[in-house]
């Protein structure tokens, strides 16, 4: 059996006490309010150097290009609250005071002027289109169903792509009608079967890219191929056509026809292969050596060995499974088996229309019946997608938190040359960590800088474990900062902490940290702003303190 990687040690710790002067946002507008408020934030979004925070009954924005000492304070504000009656009716029909909110579950760019919101509205899903500035709304709010969830609880991903709006949740107050689903914009509007657990089962949405002619969601969910006790959750990315027009009267009306899914696979290669087997985040497409890659973080079940993982995919190797073979399942008792060749219509079907091979049609309703016919019970591919190297990126099992947030940096240091990812837990410690794998073994390898205890329960308001959960990261460059938000409160956090090395350089050096440089001038640690001409050193590579005495 292979040896099973050993966790790194981070080569630097930093406590609560040296992240206590972080910048926070609690919901205030200034210094004189002091009112303790339930931000219950969502999600948060970067736009125009703007920050967006969405969070219950609010949407805020904050001007990232102000200094903020103590507490970064708000400049506008949307509320959106719901009715007396719609809070009325749902609280009759079950649900606590605290669930009947309106709770901004989307929140996402619509185009240069306008943003797209939408909310639970007590069981009521309802959406807007808002200007980027004002926060105004623009016309008349409509109905969310499909766009938004009921449950506040529940997962959901959106995206505008070619003026349709792209989403997946859950479409009932139960939560039992899970769908990808394309609205708004010129019809058709699509979605994925009904009540069909060979479309979806169970799934938990977690990111949606736009890539090429595609969209790609990536979700977990129950595994309906995998004879398991009890329920296997596996980790998918799905690909559609953006050009997709649906199906004929016959087959597939109003369905997608190029609705396709895999296995997303984060592993320990052995005799036995030990899965990561929760996909929990993953990046946008991100640009590096060439290659278009994502990121994405998976822990174990909670019956498992805790443990957690990045692993990182080619899109193209996404494509390549795409054009594998098929998986199926021929009686709801037998197993599932790959398809052979000599099974699948000709042309192929799975592809968009007016690409190869299916180039001779202009439109997915012109596609012959058994092409139709066939993708209408054939959605699952029969090999898994394979990550970057033999193994995860970055790996963490011996500790007692898991991996939930990720937030990469492909142009880190003053050169502009290296990939840092930033890893956020539900014990609110954030990770750091340098891709070491170099031009011949493409993120392979890498080495872990800096564990950072980022919450502070005496400025966020601590009620709960749950509380200290990193819901949402977002990287800014030209601040230098990533802003880190838990459901109560926002930090601002430093992409490095430089000057807590101060006057030692051996320190300083040993980081290995890419934001951070000697300076040869002040003789102190500083934080380097991507082309800084100031003369410094820095051992990224390998940390070489030789000769540097004992500070």
């Amino acid at each position: 059996m292979a040896h099973f990687p050993e966790d790194q040690e981070p080569a630097v710790r930093w406590s609560s006490e040296r992240t206590l002067g972080y910048p926070v946002f609690l919901g205030h507008n200034s210094g004189s309010d002091t009112k303790k408020y339930t931000l219950d934030i969502q999600q948060t979004l970067i736009m125009n150097r703007i920050l967006y925070i969405a969070a219950r009954d609010n949407v805020y924005t904050v001007k990232m290009d102000t200094s903020h000492k103590g507490e970064i304070y708000f400049t506008k504000k949307l509320t959106w609250e719901t009715s007396n009656a719609k809070v009325g009716k749902c609280i009759m029909s079950g649900k606590s005071e605290d669930e009947c909110h309106n709770f901004i579950k989307v929140l996402i760019r619509k185009n240069d002027d306008t943003l797209f919101i939408c909310g639970t509205d007590a069981y009521s899903p309802s959406c807007g289109n808002y200007k980027v500035r004002t926060l105004e709304l623009k016309g008349e709010k409509n109905n969310g169903n499909g766009r938004c969830p009921y449950n506040p609880k529940d997962s959901n991903v959106a995206l505008f792509a070619g003026g349709h709006l792209y989403s997946g949740t859950v479409s009932d107050i139960k939560s039992h009608d899970p769908l990808i689903y394309r609205s708004l914009g010129t019809p058709p509007f699509l979605r994925t079967a009904k009540h069909d657990s060979k479309w979806l089962k169970e799934p938990n949405f977690i990111h949606v890219v736009d890539y090429g002619n595609y969209l790609y969601f990536f979700f977990r969910e129950v595994a309906v191929e995998a004879y398991h006790p009890g329920k296997l959750v596996v980790s998918r990315v799905a690909r559609i056509c953006k050009n997709d027009m649906g199906g004929n009267m016959a087959f597939l009306d109003q369905q997608w026809t190029s609705f396709l899914k895999a296995r997303l696979n984060c592993l320990v290669p052995s005799t036995l292969n030990f899965y990561f087997d929760e996909l929990q985040a993953v990046t946008d497409v991100v640009h590096i050596n060439g290659h278009d890659v994502v990121f994405a973080t998976f822990t174990t079940s909670k019956h498992s060995i805790p443990g957690s993982a990045v692993c990182a995919y080619h899109m193209l190797e996404l494509d390549k499974v795409f054009s594998g073979r098929f998986k199926r399942q021929l009686s709801p008792s037998s197993m599932w088996t790959p398809v052979f060749d000599n099974q699948v219509p000709t042309p192929r079907p799975g592809s968009c229309a007016g690409s190869k091979p299916l180039e001779g049609y202009t439109s997915s309703n012109d596609f012959p019946d058994d092409i139709l016919k066939f993708m209408r019970q054939h959605h699952l591919m029969d090999e898994g997608v394979s990550s970057t190297g033999s193994q995860p990126w970055f790996l963490r099992t011996m500790v007692r938190y898991r991996l939930t947030k990720i937030a990469v940096d492909v142009s880190a240091g003053p050169k502009k040359d290296r990939v840092v990812v930033f890893l956020g837990t539900q014990m609110g410690i954030l990770l750091k960590v340098m891709d070491t794998s170099g031009a011949n073994a493409f993120l392979s390898s890498s080495v872990f800088l800096e564990e950072i205890s980022v919450y502070n329960p005496q400025k966020c308001q601590y009620k709960g474990e749950h509380d200290k959960r990193i819901v949402s990261m977002q990287l800014d460059k030209p601040s230098g900062s990533l802003y880190v938000a838990f459901r109560h409160c926002l930090i601002k956090v430093p992409l490095g902490r430089c000057e807590l090395h101060g006057k030692c350089k051996k320190a300083c050096i040993a980081s290995r940290d890419p934001y951070c440089g000697w300076m040869k001038k002040s003789q102190e640690c500083k934080y380097l702003r991507p082309g800084d001409r100031q003369a410094f050193e820095q051992d990224v590579e390998l940390g070489n303190v030789n000769g540097l005495g004992d500070c």
